[in-house]
């Protein structure tokens, strides 16, 4: 069985990203994108199959958990993954409360968001599987939820920073040197070369070259999705 998700982010660039890496897992197919609450309440609405919703936490016209709250006052059972930059563990408390399965923190990896959608594809198949269940099965179904977490950045890189040039380099028309990056975050050129590096090697950013007249090729960076 395909699992049908829609896919909740304000950026719409972000959105089409994170409906590609869903796209790339097995069993999963993206039924449709949404970039605000309203909209995201729309689509729950008229899609005619959902099962997951990967939802951002900040939208323009509200928050993602409120949407996930409006969802279950309107009887709508759906599953849903936080997918967002949110870290203050109130927001995160607030998540479970609401009944979100998992919560996955921006910036993250293909092999992250791969790893959570496996995780509840794994859950699904136990729960459809009805009739009763022993403890061993229980165990396995909400062991199901707890995936590796994703590898946290080498040392001497920061969260914060990363996301940033992460963001500029997504929302860049096209191949972007280190200078042109660190002019857009304000960061230095060589602290953006060196989270373009990053970037490059976890896959998220493929490197082109960029020949001049004379001397060494510029090094530029295009985010992987539109490589």
């Amino acid at each position: 069985m395909v699992i049908e998700v829609l896919v909740v982010d304000d950026d719409s660039r972000v959105a089409r990203v994170n409906a590609a890496y869903v796209e790339k897992v097995p069993g999963f197919h993206v039924a449709g994108e949404a970039h605000s609450a309203a909209e995201a309440l729309r689509r729950v609405e008229t899609l005619p199959r959902l099962d997951l919703v990967l939802m951002d936490h900040w939208l323009p016209d509200g928050t993602g958990l409120a949407v996930v709250q409006e969802m279950r006052r309107r009887g709508h059972q759906t599953d849903v993954i936080m997918v967002t930059a949110a870290r203050d563990v109130s927001t995160v408390q607030a998540a479970m409360r609401h009944g979100a399965l998992q919560y996955l923190m921006k910036p993250f990896t293909f092999a992250g968001l791969r790893a959570k959608l496996e995780g509840y594809a794994q859950l699904r198949r136990a729960l459809d599987s009805g009739g009763e269940a022993e403890q061993a099965q229980v165990d396995r179904m909400f062991g199901a939820l707890s995936a590796p977490p994703e590898p946290e950045l080498p040392k001497g890189h920061a969260p914060a920073t990363a996301e940033l040039v992460r963001q500029a380099l997504m929302k860049a028309a096209g191949p972007m040197s280190a200078q042109e990056i660190a002019e857009r975050t304000g960061v230095s050129r060589q602290t953006a070369q060196r989270y373009l590096k990053l970037l490059e090697r976890t896959g998220r950013a493929r490197l082109t070259l960029k020949y001049g007249d004379a001397g060494r090729p510029e090094h530029r960076y295009v985010w992987a999705a539109r490589a």
